[in-house]
């Protein structure tokens, strides 16, 4: 290997919101090395928004470049679809390893691929224990689980599960979750603590995205008030003026978290108009998948070239599949839109979904997209409610039974 250390490459490209935190990659690279020696390893990444908890995950899958990758981002608006986080992670490793029949059969029907009698989180959860362990054995797994406090109920049991009895498979299971939030299923597991940076490192990362001086009491509060956390830091600067750069600039109340989903609502304001249509839809739908965007973006007229002004602004990313600068963008973004926009994208995703192959995710755009009673949208959503009981998901078919109680205009 040319780092001389078996299983882990050389440090992975360095990005701005890793500046001091070597610490916390000498961690992860403690726990890379444990799997290539044929170790498991389950490690719970803790810390408030912003603080840099995607980028640590993001180091640790350039890390293990010669490992199995399999990633999953826990989504708030999916935390009422059973095993919606599980298929995630799961779903591009099902048909390519060796697994038992019935366990096959088990994890096809929770995902709903599948007809089925409703599977036992007991029997989901070990089909998943045996599938991750199945998928380690040409070469070392690496489960990156971001945002994992917006899991769905049944994925968080089944990943919690399957991290307690990881043995000797060479697994390493990552999660990150935000604070304050609490996540029951990961109490007693392996925790790192990511804290704002030290006051000298997040001075020269602040100065790294702003040109030209500062002054000195304004950088010394832009410090103080943001405690170090990296993406405030980079991030709340490009709002200012240079006259709030020059001095006497305090940061507005609020919490971080809130003043940066403003600064990216702004930003993604200031795009041409398809681009903001664009980036809607985006955050509308959190599967990433480019080919469902574009089928949506062509029925709202979108161009091609709609992209390009999004990706300028440092907001997304478009390739393989769609990725946001941070979480926050999504949620900024979505939040931000007004509810004849957000129904807008809502039914484009819902037309250019496959009722076929994802009737579920199809009723659920489409209830989104409905302002006032609609009966034959109540009635897909009891279909998709009927479905996620058989699956097990009982708080996914009383999500889809409210909206279509909501929707119904049978008082009955």
């Amino acid at each position: 290997m040319p780092s001389g250390r078996r299983g882990v490459p050389p440090r992975a490209r360095w990005t701005p919101l890793l500046r001091g935190r070597a610490k916390e990659c000498e961690v992860l690279d403690t726990q890379l090395q444990r799997v290539a020696d044929g170790h498991s390893g389950v490690l719970v990444l803790r810390g408030e928004a912003g603080i840099g908890k995607s980028a640590l995950l993001d180091y640790a899958a350039e890390r293990a470049a010669q490992c199995e990758i399999a990633r999953a981002i826990g989504v708030e608006s999916e935390m009422e679809l059973a095993y919606a986080g599980l298929h995630q992670l799961c779903a591009a490793l099902l048909d390519g390893t060796n697994l038992q029949p019935a366990q096959h059969n088990v994890l096809r029907v929770a995902f709903g691929l599948q007809e089925g009698s409703t599977p036992e989180p007991l029997a989901v959860a070990v089909a998943v224990l045996n599938l991750l362990s199945a998928a380690a054995e040409p070469q070392p797994l690496i489960c990156l689980i971001d945002d994992a406090q917006w899991l769905d109920r049944a994925s968080a049991q089944a990943l919690a599960f399957v991290a307690r009895r990881l043995a000797a498979e060479r697994i390493l299971m990552i999660f990150a979750v935000r604070e304050p939030v609490e996540l029951p299923q990961l109490a007693g597991l392996p925790e790192l603590q990511v804290d704002g940076l030290p006051d000298s490192e997040a001075r020269l990362l602040l100065a790294s995205g702003i040109p030209g001086r500062v002054d000195e009491r304004v950088r010394d509060r832009f410090v103080a008030e943001t405690r170090g956390n990296p993406l405030a830091l980079l991030e709340l600067p490009r709002g200012l003026s240079p006259a709030d750069l020059a001095g006497g600039f305090a940061i507005p109340g609020g919490s971080l978290t809130g003043q940066m989903e403003q600064l990216f609502a702004r930003r993604a304001e200031s795009l041409p108009s398809e681009s903001q249509d664009l980036l809607l839809l985006a955050a509308a739908d959190p599967l990433g998948d480019v080919t469902l965007l574009w089928r949506a973006a062509e029925r709202l007229g979108i161009g091609a070239d709609a992209a390009a002004p999004a990706e300028e602004s440092g907001l997304v990313e478009i390739g393989l599949r769609v990725r946001f600068r941070h979480p926050l963008v999504r949620s900024a973004t979505y939040q931000g839109a007004s509810p004849a926009a957000r129904q807008r994208v809502h039914r484009a995703l819902a037309e250019a979904t496959d009722a076929d192959a994802d009737p579920d995710r199809r009723a659920w755009h489409r209830a989104q997209a409905t302002a006032g009673l609609d009966e034959t949208v109540a009635a897909e959503l009891a279909n998709s409610a009927a479905r996620a009981q058989r699956r097990g998901g009982a708080a996914a078919a009383a999500a889809f039974l409210q909206r279509a109680a909501e929707l119904t205009p049978d008082p009955a």
